[in-house]
């Protein structure tokens, strides 16, 4: 059957058997294995250098980047260390490829998207990434003895640069890799688990002041690095298991509003309190006109980890918002350099950037995501109730308009001083 379109003869039938190969060739369904994405365009086009490797590529996505070959020499390095340790170093660089090779179909899987590697390579990738991983963690924590000319730690940039491509959603290695060798390569004294390795290799990423207990994540099934950074922020929150606790109960998520900035809310009369010995950043809690809020430290990487954290629960399916819905509110809370200097005075943020750049990098962090279950719903609508009665709605006003300037002040203060002038010439008459 053909069909005359502008002079042009249409074959439907062939046209109908094409598009049937297609749909039934192509795997239209998304697979429950995909934990590694490639960041959206969407996403990625605020801040492409969040997203990006800077020396290292982990997995087949970056690398075949020309400026990332020439750290593959540091891997290869870090994994003959590795292996001389052992008795038999053959037998063990042996071994870790057996054991990886049985488990290299599920490792694909986790990966979402086409994979231009050949199964020799993507295998060998898998250990010399892994290996490189684990020797790493295991040389920040003293467990093995570092070399005095060790690439990377005799350099500091070499760890800035790690602490960045190390938290790349693109730039993972499934942790069921990592565990493997870690397991595979462990000696009879070494004491840590891997999971207490990676945290301690992290521990400045979120201002943690208490170390996390491990046993959180043992019933866990942790992913990848990415992965286990976000759980060791959700576990521990207190507010996260009361808000799934709620929601178990009432399954209608609560309307909300956005709050106010942390300008508007101090001139409302809201006071800022850091939370010590707090177990997540994400433990934000209001009560009786104080915001308790944990201190949170901004420097280089910090645009990095939240960038990718946010891509992740935007990619993962099934994945609750939570960091997003964090991003979203401390975005409320800081509209311009003056309500990062309130939050800083308050001990609450550790700004090592200046504060314009804080303030743009919190103002672009959600944009073009989507926040179907908001964690703070609650929160927001505590906030935004104390600013709409009377007494913090007139107070906000009156420090608005007459406290804002410097010759507001200066004209209050003159005010205060003739009316109590006034006042106690008419007493003394």
């Amino acid at each position: 059957m053909t069909i005359p379109v502008s002079d042009t003869l249409v074959d439907v039938e062939s046209l109908v058997a094409s598009m049937e190969n297609k749909m039934m060739g192509s795997q239209l369904r998304l697979s429950p294995d995909y934990c590694i994405f490639r960041t959206p365009t969407i996403l990625a086009r605020h801040s492409s250098n969040a997203y990006i490797p800077n020396c290292f590529a982990f997995g087949p996505f970056h690398r075949c980047q020309p400026n990332l070959k020439a750290t593959e020499k540091i891997k290869v390095k870090y994994l003959r260390e590795l292996l001389l340790r052992s008795s038999n170093p053959d037998a063990m660089l042996r071994e870790c490829l057996n054991s990886v090779k049985e488990i290299k179909g599920k490792a694909r899987d986790c990966y979402a998207g086409y994979i231009d590697l050949a199964e020799e390579e993507f295998l060998e990738m898998l250990v010399v990434d892994g290996c490189f991983i684990v020797e790493l963690f295991r040389k920040d924590a003293d467990v093995v003895a570092k070399e005095d000319d060790d690439p990377i730690f005799s350099m500091s940039c070499m760890l800035q640069f790690l602490n960045h491509d190390l938290i790349l959603l693109e730039n993972q290695i499934p942790w069921l890799v990592l565990q493997l060798l870690f397991d595979k390569t462990k000696a009879s004294t070494e004491t840590n688990s891997l999971v207490e390795l990676a945290l301690q290799f992290f521990r400045t990423m979120f201002s943690y002041e208490n170390p996390i207990n491990p046993s959180l994540f043992f019933e866990k099934e942790i992913k990848h690095i990415l992965d286990l950074l976000r759980l060791s922020l959700v576990l521990p929150s207190e507010e996260v298991e009361l808000y799934e606790r709620k929601k178990q109960l009432n399954k209608q998520p609560s309307e909300w509003q956005p709050i106010p900035s942390a300008t508007r809310l101090n001139e409302a009369g809201v006071k800022f309190r850091r939370v010590v010995n707090v177990k997540s950043i994400l433990d934000i809690k209001y009560s009786n006109g104080v915001l308790e809020i944990p201190s949170l430290l901004i420097q280089e990487t910090t645009e990095t980890i939240f960038r990718n954290l946010i891509s992740y629960e935007q990619c993962l399916p099934h994945c609750k918002p939570v960091f997003t819905s964090y991003a979203k509110i401390m975005d409320n809370l800081i509209d311009t350099p003056h309500d990062m200097e309130i939050l800083c005075k308050k001990v609450v943020l550790d700004n090592w950037l200046s504060p314009e750049d804080a303030t743009h990098f919190f103002n672009k962090l959600y944009n073009d995501t989507y926040v179907k279950d908001f964690y703070y719903a609650d929160l927001c609508n505590q906030l935004n109730d104390h600013c709409r009665k009377w007494l913090p709605k007139w107070r906000a006003a009156y420090v608005h308009n007459y406290f804002s300037k410097p010759w507001a002040i200066a004209a209050q203060i003159y005010a205060i001083i003739i009316l109590f002038l006034t006042v106690f010439q008419s007493f003394k008459k």
